[in-house]
């Protein structure tokens, strides 16, 4: 039990951490690292990594919308 509390718990925290930055850089809601190097490639993946991801939400909300809301109303 204290390998996991020890190692294995930052490195998740970390690796999360790095999710939820990446995800709010592909939405603009956090600035990214200026220092960081930027290449076309990475820009063309950054860019279809956010296209993927707001498609990914609308698609979350037309299925919540005809689960919950659209049976409610009829």
């Amino acid at each position: 039990m204290e390998i996991i509390a020890t190692v294995l718990l930052p490195l998740f925290k970390i690796y999360n951490m790095s999710i939820w930055k990446q995800i709010g850089e592909y939405l603009y809601i956090i600035k990214r690292d200026p220092n960081e190097p930027r290449t076309k490639w990475m820009k063309y993946m950054h860019g279809m990594n956010r296209l993927s991801l707001i498609m990914f939400l609308l698609a979350l909300l037309v299925i919540i919308y005809r689960l919950a809301i659209k049976p409610l109303l009829h």
